[in-house]
């Protein structure tokens, strides 16, 4: 892959880089471009403003304004499209359409209908890092345009995270794949391998209804045990409700922290525990809490099912069952956590991910246009 290509990144547009609204999407971002960086590619990142990353050298993000789009976790399949005004979604893709004859390949890693439509447009080839499974309606339509049109520009993180849409599975049983399966990765080197945990449990993501954290609260009543809960408060109301429900429960909240301060917390509990209502793309928290050596309990539900390794690396739970999540606690000391450092090193390093992106990205900007099939 040659070392000067050039990349623009079109980050998604929930929140700023650093804020933690976009959940992995934030950081497998920042530790691609910064990776891509390092190996001598160009990047630049369109971002909301107030976005920032220590980890990026100052200028390669370009802030953008404009009013955020709802999340799509919290719209109906058949909501229609609608953009906020000014809207910085399109905001994001006029500045995009300005640049793109200095760059070879554009990346998206928005999940919005107008993302997804925009393809076409462009004379610069797009691709699309798709970060949820199906939410909705318009925008399964448009992947499956994109699929048909443009073969090759849509990656996903998992195979479940693919099943989520129709027409991918209609193809996958005529024998076709519409998706590159691009699994995230984080730099193992920023995470530090600690050999025993302290008793407690951890809990890691955006406060919000699909990521369940009222079942890890029926947990912590259930076992006794503390729970550490790290990550974005999106939804105030869910998490004051978790609060009433379950006053016994010893819950606490560290607000979103940078990841040398969170893998620091992460790193002394006993277990991370995993428990969405929805079909999680990947889980990068899972591959997070490998790395310090932390083993993952997770309902058999999505990305993270396929990171864990049952009774290897963790326990994989039938979702929504917290008797079967305090069984797996108590038998937290027949994993061994140094196999769960072993784990990522052996299939989540950045390193890992970056040579898969871009075998991908030099793929599609050979081919810019292949034919449809």
């Amino acid at each position: 892959m040659p070392r000067t290509y050039r990349f623009l990144f079109v980050s998604t547009p929930v929140g700023p880089l650093g804020s933690g609204a976009g959940g992995g999407v934030e950081l497998n971002l920042v530790n691609l471009a910064r990776s891509l960086l390092e190996r001598g590619a160009q990047v630049r990142v369109l971002a909301p403003e107030g976005s920032c990353s220590v980890d990026l050298p100052e200028g390669v993000i370009e802030a953008v304004a404009g009013l955020p789009p709802p999340y799509a976790q919290s719209q109906r399949r058949d909501e229609p499209v609608c953009l906020s005004i000014p809207s910085l979604l399109a905001n994001l893709w006029r500045r995009a359409a300005q640049l793109q004859d200095e760059f070879e390949l554009i990346v998206n890693w928005s999940y919005d209908w107008l993302s997804f439509y925009l393809t076409g447009f462009f004379r610069t080839p797009v691709a699309h890092i798709v970060s949820m499974g199906s939410l909705s309606d318009a925008v399964d339509q448009a992947l499956e345009r994109i699929a048909r049109t443009y073969p090759g520009r849509l990656a996903v993180h998992s195979r479940a995270q693919a099943q989520t849409f129709a027409f991918a599975r209609a193809q996958m049983a005529a024998g076709r794949d519409p998706f590159v399966y691009l699994p995230c990765g984080v730099d193992l080197s920023r995470y530090e391998f600690v050999p025993e945990g302290n008793g407690s449990l951890c809990w890691v993501g955006r406060i919000a209804p699909e990521k369940g954290l009222e079942d890890c609260a029926a947990l912590a009543e259930k076992t006794g045990r503390p729970v550490l809960i790290l990550g974005h408060l999106q939804d105030p109301a869910y998490w004051q409700q978790i609060r009433e429900q379950y006053p016994r429960a010893q819950l606490d909240y560290r607000g979103f922290l940078p990841t040398s301060q969170m893998q620091r917390l992460l790193g002394h509990c006993s277990a991370l525990i995993m428990t969405p209502k929805w079909v999680e793309a990947f889980g990068l928290v899972a591959v997070e809490a490998l790395a310090c050596g932390v083993p993952v309990i997770t309902y058999r539900r999505g990305g993270p099912a396929e990171i864990v390794r049952d009774g290897e690396t963790g326990w994989v739970v039938e979702p929504d069952d917290v008797a079967a999540l305090a069984t797996a606690v108590e038998r937290l000391d027949q994993i061994a956590r140094s196999r769960c450092r072993q784990h990522a090193e052996e299939l989540y390093s950045l390193q890992a991910m970056t040579e898969r992106f871009l075998a991908w990205s030099e793929q599609i900007v050979q081919d810019p246009i292949p034919a449809a099939r």
